[in-house]
């Protein structure tokens, strides 16, 4: 046993959870399992496959399987959506390269946005407090003209306001408000997006 800070650490110290009472038999995916399988099969192959300039494709395959996209939407070929009927994208919004949309929740994402590549929306979490580890989701809804900066991650519950940019791998805990510039770890709001006039 080491002092780190006052604090004891002790690696032989007994778990506070039992994972063998894990049980998520209560949680809906939306969808029976064969049809959840049927689109991680499909996505796993149409997506890589199909070019960037083919992206209408992808489009047409996530709203085949219950995804709101609107139109002129951008969904790079490296893209992932867990559950896709829980998905909304709006009009002319850009999903970049190795982007995750873990939806176990519904994530909303308003016109006019950019998730930039490799962030990663996580509408699922585990209860610390519960000693079976329970599951616990929570939607994320991000407003119009929202830029999410390469490498971001954004927690379950999290809702970015319309038109705020959350900066380079930020870890998103918090809602952020609207039209605000945000960066960090944790993210914090730190100054207003003016905008110049054409």
């Amino acid at each position: 046993m080491t002092s780190l800070k006052g604090s004891a650490i002790d690696i032989d110290a007994p778990p506070l959870v039992d994972l063998h009472c894990y049980d998520q038999s209560w949680y809906d995916r939306g969808r029976p399992g064969w049809y959840v399988l049927l689109w991680w099969l499909v996505q796993s192959i149409v997506f890589p496959i199909t070019p960037q300039p083919l992206n209408q494709v992808r489009c047409a395959v996530l709203r085949l399987f219950g995804a709101k996209v609107g139109k002129g939407v951008l969904v790079r070929p490296t893209a992932r959506f867990t559950y896709p009927w829980k998905v909304e994208i709006g009009d002319y919004s850009w999903i970049g390269d190795n982007v995750v949309f873990y939806s176990l929740d519904r994530i909303s994402v308003g016109s006019h946005c950019v998730i930039s590549q490799k962030s990663y929306l996580c509408t699922g979490s585990h209860d610390l407090s519960d000693r079976a580890f329970g599951l616990v989701t929570k939607t994320i809804e991000i407003g119009h003209g929202v830029w999410i900066a390469t490498d971001c991650f954004i927690a379950p519950g999290v809702q970015i306001g319309s038109n705020a940019v959350i900066g380079a791998r930020s870890t998103v805990l918090k809602s952020m408000p609207a039209q605000s510039v945000c960066w960090g770890s944790p993210c914090r709001s730190h100054y207003l997006r003016e905008m110049r006039v054409h």
